[in-house]
């Protein structure tokens, strides 16, 4: 979804309903800009976040905010 040419995604990640989403990264693989060809770490979820919120015409805070509201009633975990 980081990636340019990713559209469909990047649409997706425009359109998914604020109470579904949830953000992620294909660790070990596909590190996002501006991490490509390195080994992709879960602390780069971060470049996701601020791609997605920037799509969204959001924040990363905002995102990230979101996102773990959503992984806490999805995995049924305390906020």
């Amino acid at each position: 979804m980081a990636f340019p040419r990713a559209e469909v995604i990047q649409q997706v990640a425009r359109e998914v309903p604020e109470d579904r989403l949830l953000v992620e990264t294909d660790a070990p693989f596909l590190a996002p800009p501006p991490h490509r060809g390195k080994r992709n770490e879960p602390a780069f979820v971060v470049d996701v976040a601020c791609k997605v919120a920037a799509l969204r015409g959001s924040t990363a805070e905002a995102v990230g905010s979101l996102a773990h509201r959503n992984y806490a009633r999805l995995f049924r975990r305390p906020e």
